[in-house]
Protein backbone atom coordinates (compact mmCIF):
# COMPACT_ATOMS: atom_id res chain seq x y z
CA UNK A 1 0.00 0.00 0.00
CA UNK A 2 1.30 3.47 -0.89
CA UNK A 3 2.45 5.82 1.86
CA UNK A 4 -0.27 8.37 1.15
CA UNK A 5 -3.02 5.74 1.54
CA UNK A 6 -1.48 4.56 4.80
CA UNK A 7 -1.36 8.18 6.01
CA UNK A 8 -5.04 8.66 5.12
CA UNK A 9 -6.02 5.52 7.05
CA UNK A 10 -4.01 6.68 10.06
CA UNK A 11 -5.60 10.13 9.88
CA UNK A 12 -9.09 8.61 9.67
CA UNK A 13 -8.42 6.40 12.68
CA UNK A 14 -7.05 9.27 14.75
CA UNK A 15 -9.90 11.61 13.79
CA UNK A 16 -12.47 9.02 14.83
CA UNK A 17 -10.63 8.04 18.03
CA UNK A 18 -13.01 9.93 20.37
CA UNK A 19 -16.00 8.10 18.90
CA UNK A 20 -14.18 4.76 19.05
CA UNK A 21 -13.18 5.31 22.68
CA UNK A 22 -16.73 6.32 23.60
CA UNK A 23 -18.06 3.23 21.90
CA UNK A 24 -15.46 0.97 23.52
CA UNK A 25 -16.31 2.37 26.96
CA UNK A 26 -20.02 1.63 26.47
CA UNK A 27 -19.39 -1.88 25.17
CA UNK A 28 -17.01 -2.65 28.05
CA UNK A 29 -19.42 -1.24 30.63
CA UNK A 30 -22.24 -3.41 29.29
CA UNK A 31 -20.07 -6.51 28.83
CA UNK A 32 -20.68 -6.37 25.08
CA UNK A 33 -17.09 -6.22 23.76
CA UNK A 34 -17.08 -8.35 20.57
CA UNK A 35 -14.55 -11.14 20.02
CA UNK A 36 -12.27 -10.86 16.99
CA UNK A 37 -10.67 -13.75 15.10
CA UNK A 38 -7.77 -13.08 12.72
CA UNK A 39 -6.53 -15.35 9.96
CA UNK A 40 -3.13 -15.52 8.29
CA UNK A 41 -1.78 -17.77 5.55
CA UNK A 42 1.99 -17.60 5.19
CA UNK A 43 4.75 -15.72 7.05
CA UNK A 44 8.03 -15.61 5.14
CA UNK A 45 10.51 -13.19 3.61
CA UNK A 46 10.87 -14.97 0.27
CA UNK A 47 8.43 -15.21 -2.65
CA UNK A 48 6.14 -12.35 -1.54
CA UNK A 49 2.52 -12.49 -2.71
CA UNK A 50 -0.94 -11.37 -1.60
CA UNK A 51 -1.21 -14.12 1.02
CA UNK A 52 2.29 -13.79 2.49
CA UNK A 53 3.41 -11.48 5.30
CA UNK A 54 7.03 -10.67 6.10
CA UNK A 55 8.54 -11.79 9.39
CA UNK A 56 9.07 -8.17 10.47
CA UNK A 57 5.46 -7.23 9.78
CA UNK A 58 4.18 -10.30 11.62
CA UNK A 59 6.32 -9.58 14.67
CA UNK A 60 5.18 -5.94 14.73
CA UNK A 61 1.56 -7.07 14.57
CA UNK A 62 1.92 -9.63 17.35
CA UNK A 63 3.70 -7.04 19.52
CA UNK A 64 0.83 -4.60 19.04
CA UNK A 65 -1.84 -7.27 19.54
CA UNK A 66 -0.26 -8.46 22.81
CA UNK A 67 -0.29 -4.90 24.12
CA UNK A 68 -3.92 -4.27 23.21
CA UNK A 69 -5.85 -7.57 23.40
CA UNK A 70 -6.34 -10.71 25.40
CA UNK A 71 -5.11 -13.24 22.82
CA UNK A 72 -7.02 -16.42 23.55
CA UNK A 73 -7.84 -19.78 21.98
CA UNK A 74 -10.92 -20.25 19.81
CA UNK A 75 -12.52 -22.15 22.67
CA UNK A 76 -12.02 -19.27 25.10
CA UNK A 77 -13.25 -16.88 22.42
CA UNK A 78 -16.47 -18.90 22.23
CA UNK A 79 -16.81 -18.90 26.02
CA UNK A 80 -16.67 -15.10 26.00
CA UNK A 81 -19.30 -14.92 23.25
CA UNK A 82 -21.81 -17.08 25.14
CA UNK A 83 -20.86 -16.05 28.69
CA UNK A 84 -22.49 -13.53 30.98
CA UNK A 85 -20.57 -10.71 29.31
CA UNK A 86 -17.21 -9.80 27.84
CA UNK A 87 -15.55 -6.69 29.25
CA UNK A 88 -12.13 -7.01 27.62
CA UNK A 89 -10.76 -6.73 24.06
CA UNK A 90 -10.54 -10.35 22.91
CA UNK A 91 -8.78 -11.84 19.89
CA UNK A 92 -7.89 -15.29 18.51
CA UNK A 93 -5.23 -16.12 15.91
CA UNK A 94 -5.65 -18.68 13.14
CA UNK A 95 -3.74 -19.78 10.03
CA UNK A 96 -5.18 -21.33 6.87
CA UNK A 97 -3.84 -23.84 4.31
CA UNK A 98 -0.62 -25.13 5.94
CA UNK A 99 2.51 -23.53 4.50
CA UNK A 100 5.79 -25.10 5.63
CA UNK A 101 7.53 -21.75 6.17
CA UNK A 102 5.20 -20.96 9.07
CA UNK A 103 7.19 -23.46 11.15
CA UNK A 104 10.40 -21.50 10.60
CA UNK A 105 9.44 -18.26 12.36
CA UNK A 106 5.77 -17.41 12.98
CA UNK A 107 4.64 -20.49 14.88
CA UNK A 108 7.82 -20.89 16.97
CA UNK A 109 7.42 -17.25 18.01
CA UNK A 110 3.81 -17.82 19.08
CA UNK A 111 4.80 -20.94 21.00
CA UNK A 112 7.67 -19.13 22.72
CA UNK A 113 5.30 -16.35 23.79
CA UNK A 114 2.66 -18.91 24.83
CA UNK A 115 0.11 -17.42 22.44
CA UNK A 116 -2.67 -19.86 21.45
CA UNK A 117 -3.34 -20.43 17.74
CA UNK A 118 -5.40 -22.72 15.53
CA UNK A 119 -3.79 -24.05 12.36
CA UNK A 120 -6.13 -25.17 9.57
CA UNK A 121 -4.69 -27.56 6.97
CA UNK A 122 -5.86 -29.27 3.78
CA UNK A 123 -5.08 -32.96 3.85
CA UNK A 124 -4.08 -33.63 0.23
CA UNK A 125 -1.47 -30.88 0.26
CA UNK A 126 -0.08 -32.10 3.58
CA UNK A 127 -0.31 -35.87 3.11
CA UNK A 128 0.69 -35.92 -0.57
CA UNK A 129 2.97 -32.85 -0.47
CA UNK A 130 1.12 -31.19 -3.33
CA UNK A 131 1.57 -27.42 -3.89
CA UNK A 132 -1.54 -25.26 -3.80
CA UNK A 133 -3.15 -24.59 -7.20
CA UNK A 134 -3.08 -20.82 -6.68
CA UNK A 135 0.70 -20.99 -6.13
CA UNK A 136 1.18 -23.18 -9.20
CA UNK A 137 -0.93 -20.76 -11.23
CA UNK A 138 1.31 -17.91 -10.04
CA UNK A 139 4.35 -19.87 -11.20
CA UNK A 140 5.72 -20.31 -7.70
CA UNK A 141 4.80 -23.65 -6.05
CA UNK A 142 5.47 -23.37 -2.32
CA UNK A 143 6.04 -26.22 0.16
CA UNK A 144 3.22 -27.43 2.39
CA UNK A 145 3.55 -28.71 5.93
CA UNK A 146 4.50 -32.34 6.34
CA UNK A 147 2.74 -34.80 8.62
CA UNK A 148 5.78 -34.67 10.88
CA UNK A 149 5.53 -30.90 11.23
CA UNK A 150 1.82 -31.12 12.09
CA UNK A 151 2.59 -33.65 14.82
CA UNK A 152 5.29 -31.33 16.16
CA UNK A 153 2.85 -28.42 16.20
CA UNK A 154 0.30 -30.56 18.01
CA UNK A 155 2.90 -31.52 20.64
CA UNK A 156 3.82 -27.86 21.08
CA UNK A 157 0.20 -26.91 21.83
CA UNK A 158 -0.92 -25.47 18.50
CA UNK A 159 -4.43 -26.72 17.75
CA UNK A 160 -4.77 -28.35 14.31
CA UNK A 161 -8.02 -27.73 12.44
CA UNK A 162 -9.57 -29.09 9.23
CA UNK A 163 -9.65 -27.14 5.96
CA UNK A 164 -11.02 -29.77 3.50
CA UNK A 165 -9.11 -32.26 1.37
CA UNK A 166 -8.29 -30.22 -1.76
CA UNK A 167 -9.21 -26.59 -0.92
CA UNK A 168 -12.33 -26.37 -3.13
CA UNK A 169 -15.04 -23.71 -3.17
CA UNK A 170 -17.61 -25.54 -1.03
CA UNK A 171 -20.25 -22.95 -1.83
CA UNK A 172 -20.34 -24.11 -5.45
CA UNK A 173 -20.65 -27.85 -4.67
CA UNK A 174 -24.12 -29.40 -4.63
CA UNK A 175 -23.15 -33.09 -4.72
CA UNK A 176 -23.38 -34.27 -1.11
CA UNK A 177 -20.95 -37.14 -1.72
CA UNK A 178 -18.30 -34.62 -2.72
CA UNK A 179 -19.10 -32.44 0.30
CA UNK A 180 -18.91 -35.41 2.67
CA UNK A 181 -15.57 -36.51 1.22
CA UNK A 182 -14.03 -33.03 1.33
CA UNK A 183 -15.28 -32.19 4.82
CA UNK A 184 -16.10 -35.34 6.78
CA UNK A 185 -13.75 -38.00 5.38
CA UNK A 186 -10.81 -35.59 5.16
CA UNK A 187 -11.35 -34.48 8.77
CA UNK A 188 -11.45 -38.07 10.03
CA UNK A 189 -8.25 -38.87 8.12
CA UNK A 190 -6.60 -35.87 9.77
CA UNK A 191 -7.79 -37.11 13.16
CA UNK A 192 -6.28 -40.54 12.45
CA UNK A 193 -2.88 -38.95 11.79
CA UNK A 194 -3.03 -36.72 14.87
CA UNK A 195 -4.58 -39.48 16.99
CA UNK A 196 -6.92 -36.93 18.52
CA UNK A 197 -10.22 -35.31 17.62
CA UNK A 198 -10.31 -32.25 15.38
CA UNK A 199 -12.60 -29.60 16.86
CA UNK A 200 -12.65 -26.75 14.31
CA UNK A 201 -13.12 -26.33 10.57
CA UNK A 202 -12.37 -23.36 8.28
CA UNK A 203 -14.03 -22.86 4.90
CA UNK A 204 -11.56 -22.37 2.01
CA UNK A 205 -11.78 -18.80 0.68
CA UNK A 206 -14.36 -18.10 3.38
CA UNK A 207 -16.47 -15.44 1.68
CA UNK A 208 -20.24 -15.75 2.00
CA UNK A 209 -20.49 -17.22 -1.52
CA UNK A 210 -17.99 -19.93 -0.51
CA UNK A 211 -20.01 -21.15 2.50
CA UNK A 212 -22.45 -24.04 2.43
CA UNK A 213 -25.35 -24.57 4.86
CA UNK A 214 -25.16 -28.37 4.50
CA UNK A 215 -21.55 -28.29 5.67
CA UNK A 216 -22.64 -26.42 8.80
CA UNK A 217 -25.14 -29.19 9.47
CA UNK A 218 -22.61 -31.96 8.84
CA UNK A 219 -20.07 -30.44 11.19
CA UNK A 220 -22.63 -29.93 13.96
CA UNK A 221 -23.61 -33.60 13.57
CA UNK A 222 -19.93 -34.59 13.75
CA UNK A 223 -19.54 -32.79 17.08
CA UNK A 224 -17.25 -30.00 15.89
CA UNK A 225 -17.07 -27.04 18.24
CA UNK A 226 -16.94 -24.37 15.56
CA UNK A 227 -16.72 -23.30 11.94
CA UNK A 228 -14.74 -20.32 10.64
CA UNK A 229 -15.53 -18.02 7.72
CA UNK A 230 -13.24 -15.28 6.39
CA UNK A 231 -15.37 -12.41 5.08
CA UNK A 232 -14.71 -9.99 7.93
CA UNK A 233 -16.87 -9.00 10.84
CA UNK A 234 -16.54 -9.48 14.56
CA UNK A 235 -18.39 -11.88 16.88
CA UNK A 236 -20.88 -10.20 19.17
CA UNK A 237 -21.60 -11.34 22.71
CA UNK A 238 -24.78 -13.39 22.71
CA UNK A 239 -24.36 -14.35 19.06
CA UNK A 240 -23.85 -17.78 17.51
CA UNK A 241 -20.57 -19.17 18.90
CA UNK A 242 -20.52 -22.05 16.39
CA UNK A 243 -19.89 -19.76 13.41
CA UNK A 244 -16.81 -17.62 14.02
CA UNK A 245 -16.41 -14.72 11.61
CA UNK A 246 -12.79 -13.86 10.88
CA UNK A 247 -10.85 -10.83 9.68
CA UNK A 248 -7.73 -10.90 7.55
CA UNK A 249 -4.41 -10.26 9.32
CA UNK A 250 -3.60 -7.38 6.98
CA UNK A 251 0.13 -6.88 6.26
CA UNK A 252 -0.38 -3.11 6.57
CA UNK A 253 -0.43 -2.53 10.31
CA UNK A 254 -2.17 0.84 10.06
CA UNK A 255 -5.05 -0.70 8.14
CA UNK A 256 -5.21 -3.55 10.66
CA UNK A 257 -5.19 -1.15 13.62
CA UNK A 258 -8.03 0.73 11.96
CA UNK A 259 -10.20 -2.39 11.68
CA UNK A 260 -9.36 -3.74 15.13
CA UNK A 261 -10.01 -0.54 17.06
CA UNK A 262 -13.76 -0.92 16.51
CA UNK A 263 -14.15 0.86 13.19
CA UNK A 264 -17.94 1.47 13.03
CA UNK A 265 -18.05 0.03 9.50
CA UNK A 266 -17.31 -3.46 10.83
CA UNK A 267 -20.69 -3.65 12.53
CA UNK A 268 -22.38 -3.24 9.16
CA UNK A 269 -20.90 -6.53 7.86
CA UNK A 270 -23.88 -8.83 7.26
CA UNK A 271 -23.55 -12.11 9.10
CA UNK A 272 -24.03 -15.33 7.11
CA UNK A 273 -26.84 -17.46 8.55
CA UNK A 274 -27.19 -21.00 7.15
CA UNK A 275 -30.83 -21.37 6.09
CA UNK A 276 -31.01 -25.09 5.36
CA UNK A 277 -28.61 -27.43 7.16
CA UNK A 278 -30.45 -30.61 6.11
CA UNK A 279 -28.20 -33.31 4.65
CA UNK A 280 -28.08 -37.05 4.05
CA UNK A 281 -27.31 -38.44 7.52
CA UNK A 282 -27.09 -42.01 6.25
CA UNK A 283 -24.38 -40.96 3.78
CA UNK A 284 -22.47 -39.20 6.54
CA UNK A 285 -22.65 -42.19 8.90
CA UNK A 286 -21.60 -44.54 6.11
CA UNK A 287 -18.59 -42.32 5.36
CA UNK A 288 -17.60 -42.20 9.02
CA UNK A 289 -17.70 -45.99 9.27
CA UNK A 290 -15.77 -46.52 6.04
CA UNK A 291 -13.10 -43.96 6.94
CA UNK A 292 -12.71 -45.42 10.43
CA UNK A 293 -12.19 -48.86 8.87
CA UNK A 294 -9.54 -47.57 6.46
CA UNK A 295 -7.64 -45.81 9.23
CA UNK A 296 -8.16 -48.74 11.64
CA UNK A 297 -9.24 -46.30 14.33
CA UNK A 298 -12.57 -45.27 15.79
CA UNK A 299 -12.85 -41.49 16.00
CA UNK A 300 -15.16 -41.88 19.01
CA UNK A 301 -12.25 -43.33 21.02
CA UNK A 302 -9.81 -40.53 20.12
CA UNK A 303 -9.08 -37.94 22.81
CA UNK A 304 -9.91 -34.28 22.38
CA UNK A 305 -7.13 -31.69 22.52
CA UNK A 306 -6.48 -30.16 25.92
CA UNK A 307 -9.23 -27.77 26.97
CA UNK A 308 -8.20 -24.23 26.06
CA UNK A 309 -4.73 -25.31 24.82
CA UNK A 310 -1.79 -23.02 25.53
CA UNK A 311 1.52 -23.62 23.68
CA UNK A 312 4.01 -25.20 26.05
CA UNK A 313 7.45 -25.72 24.58
CA UNK A 314 9.26 -24.23 21.58
CA UNK A 315 11.61 -27.22 21.70
CA UNK A 316 8.75 -29.45 20.52
CA UNK A 317 9.01 -27.82 17.09
CA UNK A 318 12.63 -28.83 16.65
Amino acid sequence: MSNWKTSLIQAYRLCTTPYRQFRWFNMARKGQVPAIVLFYHRVADDHPNDWTMSRKDFKNQIDWLQNNFDIVSLEECQHRIIGSGNHRPTLSITFDDGYAENCEYALPMLVERRIPATYFVTTDHTFKQQPFPHDVKAGCPLPANTIESLLALDRAGIEIGAHTRTHPDLGSITDERVLVDEVVAASIELEAVLKRRVRYFAFPYGQTANLNAKVFGMLREMGFLGVCSAYGGWNEVGGDPFHLQRMHGDPNIERMKNWLTYDPRIQSVERYIPRDELFDRELLQETVRATDERSKLSRMTLPFPATDPIPQSPNALQ
